[in-house]
């Protein structure tokens, strides 16, 4: 039996180190960061991803993940997208490069089997190009996804700091009782700035694995949802990645 519990759109990001002009592979890559933007009524969440790319189904390759920020409208989460400068006391002012976007879509989450279940189907780049593939950012993906006790010890060589843990209601922390994973069985979850997230590798085909269409259109950079829904302005943030597949 198969339920869904939310629907939206979903923008795939990269953002290069610091004094990276042209990325040439993973090691120039800061983060990979997920917007999920849910249909009606809703926050917008900016997930992190790590490892910078998304785990490989054929492996059930297992990645952590993070909600990063919460914002009432998409748009809220623009700055978090952009350039920022700043100064620091040993290398003066500095330079946070734009986060660039790769890929456009839809997304589920979505109960299957005892298993919580968030899958993606892009509309943009037409054909997954480099930055795709670096980033393992696929046609279709499905991850089976839990969310963490933040009572329970991180795994190691995961975890949020103990101060970046998020406050959650009383009612919300008591639904883990001393389990140290609970699955996605409530998006609301997402809406709380420091949970932490496993995605584990499932399966490239949505539909066959959880007999959900993903309402995917065909997309052009003209009517692209990703500058209306966060107002990026088109000079913003570097397009190749979305368009045509290439790094940059």
């Amino acid at each position: 039996m198969m339920e869904v519990l939310e629907r939206g759109d979903v923008f795939f990001f990269y953002r290069p180190r610091m004094d990276v002009d042209e990325v040439r592979g993973a090691g120039d890559i800061a983060r990979l960061m997920v917007v999920l933007d849910p249909d009606g009524r809703g926050p917008a969440r900016l997930l992190v991803v790590g490892r910078k790319h998304l785990p490989d189904p054929a492996r059930h390759e297992r990645t952590w993940a993070f909600v990063d920020a919460v914002a009432e409208c998409p748009d809220g989460l623009r700055d978090a997208l952009l350039p920022r400068t700043y100064e620091t006391r040993t290398r003066g002012v500095r330079v946070r490069p734009a986060a660039r976007p790769a890929g456009e879509g839809r997304y589920v989450v979505a109960v299957h089997e005892r298993h919580s279940h968030l899958a993606y189907g892009l509309e943009l780049p037409a054909e997954p190009g480099e930055a795709q593939h670096l980033l393992n950012v696929r046609r279709e993906g499905s991850f089976i996804v839990a969310v963490r006790n933040p009572d329970a010890p991180a795994p190691s060589g995961t975890g949020l700091p103990r101060r970046r843990r998020p406050q959650l209601p009383a009612e919300v922390r008591e639904r883990f009782g001393d389990r140290r994973w609970h699955a996605l069985d409530d998006p609301g979850l997402l809406n709380h700035p420091g949970v932490e997230l496993v995605l584990i590798g499932a399966r490239d085909d949505v539909e066959s694995e959880l007999g959900v269409a993903l309402d995917l259109e065909t997309e052009e950079l003209a009517t692209a949802e990703l500058f209306t829904e966060l107002r990026l302005r088109r000079g913003d943030v570097p397009e190749d990645a979305l368009v045509r597949g290439r790094l940059r």
